[in-house]
């Protein structure tokens, strides 16, 4: 992917929180609000001995922070990937805070990580290391407490094997546990492209705003996991013309618009993608003459290097983090709408908390229920956020992150503030002296 080096020696997480404080300016916020949002509230490390087909011992290095639950349980993926840190999954979870308040559910902010490449793995292995990841944090999670979902490299499959570890744990079957699973295991319909789903719905919106007409739009799209499959089949079916695609050994740029479900069928059978029309580096995906740009890989893709050779009036922010706070500079400067990943990618937690609500309720909802309930859902806090963003004339991420922040402050502060304490202690210290008198 693209390189970084507009990044100093800040972590990733010091950097979050630097752009949570910025935003902070526009907020109607107690300052005890970013105190409370400084640290987490919970950081774990676990090891996670896994016996290998080849008869070898490993021992892999995972996470889970739990940074927010004031609103509700703590909510957050488990990405199995090699670049896996704690900086990482401590930002994972404080914009997973900050999206779950975006989009208004009650649910807190969590993330986990396993520093491994499962590609080097065998399915086996893979199964023994979700099944150990769930032994080691077993503690600290549950159906009211903190409820895992899939991310990188994680699909419905492991989740599957990390809800049947846990109701192992618990002698006891606890479907609401892990959300993301597979329909036959408590699974909610509509998940598996949701937030793919949930980004296409506010490019709905800014598509009505604009009067697009879908053949004219060109969308290129780096990233072609999950998300970016999704999205492209998604904005493919309504007409958009997505010319470009690109994976992590590189992409291909057909500017007629690009047979997105061959490209679809090639990947899942090749895992690689076909090659069509032009080879293109990510970075040369990024830079492409397009009306719309998904990001959606990993974190740190535009940068201050390349963020001046974006040519797309519009960003859609799947990935998570994938725009630095220079980037974001530079963008605005030029006037492209970035649609920040908070919003953009928040349909995925939006159905998880669904799916949540069906396996606690026992009840489950036909598919096009969850799609109309997911709309309505992504329109109503678009409008919001992009009033907020009209209004305030700041760029929509300072909009969205500003609009979390008043409703985790609202959690936050509701058992009082220094305002509440410090009159009663005066009052205390007036007695005391009279007292003395």
């Amino acid at each position: 992917m693209s390189g970084t080096n507009d990044l100093n020696d800040r972590d990733l997480f010091q950097r979050s929180l630097d752009r949570v404080r910025h935003a902070a300016s526009h907020a109607h916020i107690d300052p005890e609000t970013l105190v409370r949002l400084s640290l987490p509230r919970r950081v774990l490390e676990v090891a996670i001995p896994v016996r290998m087909d080849d008869g070898s011992l490993k021992v892999f290095r995972g996470y889970r922070v739990q940074y927010d639950d004031s609103r509700g349980p703590f909510k957050g993926g488990i990405r199995f990937h090699p670049s896996v840190d704690l900086a990482e999954v401590k930002s994972l979870a404080l914009w997973m805070a900050l999206k779950c308040a975006v989009v208004d559910i009650p649910f807190g902010g969590g993330k986990g990580g396993v520093e491994v490449d499962p590609r080097d793995l065998s399915h086996a292995e893979v199964e023994r290391l979700a099944r150990g990841y769930v032994r080691a944090i077993a503690d600290v999670i549950g159906v009211d407490r903190d409820v895992p979902a899939p991310d990188v490299y994680t699909n419905a499959r492991t989740m599957a094997w990390m809800a049947d570890e846990y109701s192992t744990l618990m002698r006891r079957l606890e479907p609401g546990v892990i959300t993301g699973k597979p329909v036959g295991r408590g699974g909610s319909l509509g998940r598996d492209d949701a937030t793919a789903r949930g980004g296409y719905y506010v490019l709905e919106e800014i598509g009505r705003q604009r009067n697009w007409q879908p053949a004219e739009i060109r969308v290129a799209i780096q990233g072609f996991g999950n998300a970016g499959q999704h999205a492209a089949r998604l904005l493919h079916a309504d007409g958009y013309r997505v010319v470009a695609v690109s994976d992590s050994r590189g992409g291909v740029y057909v500017p007629e618009g690009l047979d997105v479900p061959a490209m679809i069928a090639h990947k899942r059978d090749q895992r690689a993608l076909p090659a069509v029309g032009t080879a293109i580096t990510n970075e040369e995906l990024l830079a492409l003459d397009v009306d719309v740009l998904v990001p959606a890989a990993l974190e740190d893709q535009l940068t201050a290097a390349n963020a001046a050779d974006v040519k797309a009036a519009v960003v859609v922010e799947l990935a998570n983090g994938p725009t630095t706070a220079e980037a974001d500079r530079i963008l605005h400067g030029k006037g492209t709408l970035v649609v920040p990943d908070v919003l953009a990618n928040a349909g995925g937690v939006t159905v998880s908390w669904f799916e949540w609500l069906q396996n606690r309720s026992g009840s489950y909802w036909v598919l096009d229920e969850v799609h109309d309930k997911l709309r309505a859902t992504m329109r109503q806090q678009f409008e919001i956020v992009h009033a907020r963003m009209t209004a305030d004339d700041i760029p929509m991420r300072d909009a969205a992150y500003a609009v979390a922040l008043e409703r985790l402050g609202a959690a936050l502060t509701a058992g009082g503030t220094a305002a509440d304490f410090q009159p009663r202690q005066a009052e205390r210290q007036r007695v005391a002296a009279g007292a003395k008198g």
